[in-house]
């Protein structure tokens, strides 16, 4: 039996970086230049309340994790609170979620490795993929230390850059665009320069840039002292967004009137350029690079578990639960790698509207795996009281809080339906839940 269970080998300081890696990805550095040209300084507003609803998901989901041994995903929490054909969705949704956000990032590698090498960019990035599959292949750990080596990357980078935006407030830099100040937040148009529609419009790209924080819960499975540091990594998520996003974003606003940034680059590259640090496009180029890199790893891994458990729950083929020698459910990662790899192609093929596409499905769907966290401990605190009175890491105003966090989220989706450029992918992803629930009709 031990050769068909997932080894329990991520350390705390593993979990802690997976933790951090899954609030600091693609959003933060590529879309907060597209977020800030919608909402302005109020950018900052929307991704403190994003941010503090999914810390409440979080804890729901760290009670709910906590509250049985058995459980080595939110799939799994969903098959005993809302049934088979529940779990079928929510799994296969969430296997969907992160193919679609990692092929954005495998295609992203080849774009940024074209920056140093004048090479087809599909050869990076299959590159990349064959890598990021051996090193899966190997044991969990790999998958943890290639995490906190890319996490630890992007937080030297948004240190620095809140450290030198801190240094330059105080000495009042000059720059070509004016006095590095904080007064720069609110002295261009006040903070919601674009009302609150451009405020309300930011809320896709904001969402997006927090997927993958529940990377917590599906390494759960093979943390080695769950109850210790599940705990740990999710109660440090409010410091870490108020410090890596909110503080990150007062440095670029404070240094870069947000008149000045644009939807089409990075505005870390422009913040670091105009500074006047040496071969700062070079650095940040390579940070992008690995944080789409770890984005892609994140992917790999977690796909692949989600199909693993699915194959163990027969909501998949069961060739899928099958684990190699190293205990790593490699069927299901040779799957997920086969679908990234096409998935490049195709986004080599539209690369203009790739990007924009992804972006709203992923936040849909992942709205949609956070959602039904809220529900599943929704129904937990109401049939399993004696699980609840006993825990000993209770979410906090329950249940009140999961119905709030639940009507935001409506809020967002009935934003993205008005919004044009979400319009589309929003009316098109029922798709994908009627072709679930269909298929859930013969398999369950």
């Amino acid at each position: 039996m031990a050769q068909q269970e997932l080894q329990r080998n991520l350390e705390n300081r593993h979990v802690q970086l997976i933790a951090i890696g899954g609030t600091i990805g693609t959003g933060l550095f590529l879309g907060s230049g597209k977020a800030i040209q919608l909402a302005g300084p109020s950018i900052i507003f929307a991704y403190l309340i994003v941010g503090i609803a999914i810390f409440f998901v979080m804890r729901a989901l760290g009670e709910l994790l906590l509250s049985k041994a058995g459980y080595q995903s939110f799939t799994d929490i969903a098959q005993d609170y809302l049934g088979p054909r529940a779990a079928f969705i929510t799994g296969w949704t969430y296997w969907f979620c992160w193919i679609m956000t990692a092929m954005a990032d495998v295609i992203a590698v080849g774009v940024y490795v074209k920056y140093w090498f004048d090479i087809p960019q599909w050869i990076p990035a299959l590159i990349c993929l064959l890598v990021l599959l051996v090193l899966n292949l190997l044991t969990v750990k790999n998958f943890g230390e290639l995490e906190f080596w890319f996490a630890l990357i992007k937080v030297v980078t948004i240190l620095a850059l809140i450290a030198i935006g801190a240094v330059l407030i105080i000495i009042g830099f000059k720059t070509d665009t004016g006095t590095v100040s904080l007064t720069n937040i609110w002295g261009h148009g006040g903070v919601f320069p674009n009302g609150i529609t451009g405020f309300l419009m930011s809320f896709q790209m904001v969402v997006f840039a927090y997927v993958g924080v529940e990377l917590v819960g599906v390494s759960a499975a093979e943390t080695s002292n769950p109850e210790k540091n599940i705990p740990s990594a999710i109660n440090k998520i409010p410091l870490r967004i108020l410090f890596f996003y909110v503080g990150a974003l007062i440095a670029l606003l404070a240094i870069n009137p947000w008149t000045q940034l644009s939807a089409l680059e990075s505005p870390f590259v422009k913040t670091f350029t105009l500074v006047g640090i040496p071969l700062a496009a070079g650095v940040i180029n390579f940070v992008v690079l690995t944080s789409a890199a770890s984005a892609c790893n994140s992917g790999m891994f977690s796909t692949s578990r989600i199909l693993y458990n699915l194959g163990r729950n027969q909501q998949a083929p069961a060739k899928l639960a099958k684990l190699n020698r190293n205990h790593v459910p490699s069927n299901a990662l040779f799957i997920s790698t086969l679908v990234l790899s096409v998935g490049a192609l195709l986004s080599k093929l539209i690369p203009e509207q790739a990007f924009g596409i992804v972006t709203t499905i992923s936040a849909i769907c992942f709205i949609w795996v956070w959602g039904v966290i809220l529900i599943c401990h929704i129904k937990y605190k109401k049939t399993k009281p004696e699980l609840h009175a006993k825990s000993q890491f209770k979410a906090p105003f329950t249940p009140a809080i999961n119905y709030a966090v639940l009507a935001l989220f409506s809020v967002i989706l009935i934003i993205m339906l008005f919004a044009e450029a979400t319009r589309p992918a929003l009316l098109l992803t029922p798709l994908w839940f009627v072709l679930l629930y269909l298929l859930s009709l013969r398999r369950i």
